[in-house]
């Protein structure tokens, strides 16, 4: 493959890919890591100092600003930095806070616990109402309150 080709494929994947996608999104919103291995930078450029490195498809982050294809986003620590577009999603994803927590079969305290969940596990959002989102935790699904988990 010459180098004009692999140059055209790259500006094709930059044009269709996640960045485009995510650009007409109003800030602030919800976003997770969508790779094994995505560093934040504390600006957005490559050049520019990694300040944290994560090893955890799926977490997720609050995206707080944009400038051309990098978001700066928010960690669940609380830690801002920059990220390139391409390593983020706009799958919903939440990680539990605090303490184990219950997931129930349905949206109500009074219903039935269907598994529980230590702190720091993250799951996929599906749905969320009154205060409650179904979180699907690698095929176990259950309603979880919103004040008990970080990214809805």
């Amino acid at each position: 493959m010459t180098s004009r080709k692999f140059a055209m494929i790259l500006i094709s994947l930059a044009v269709v890919g996640p960045a485009s996608a995510q650009s007409d999104v109003p800030v602030p919103y919800w976003a997770s890591i969508s790779v094994d291995d995505a560093r934040m930078r504390k600006g957005p450029s490559p050049d520019v100092p990694v300040i944290w490195e994560y090893r955890r498809k799926d977490l997720p982050v609050k995206v707080v600003a944009r400038h051309e294809n990098w978001r700066k986003v928010e960690d669940p620590d609380g830690t801002q930095g920059w990220m390139a577009s391409y390593l983020l999603s706009r799958t919903r994803t939440a990680i539990v806070t605090g303490e184990i927590r219950p997931l129930r079969e349905d949206a109500s305290l009074s219903a039935a616990v269907a598994y529980r969940a230590e702190p720091g596990v993250v799951g996929r959002i599906t749905d969320c109402k009154d205060g409650w989102c179904l979180l699907d935790v690698k095929g176990r699904k259950g309603w979880i309150q919103t004040d008990h988990i970080w990214g809805d």
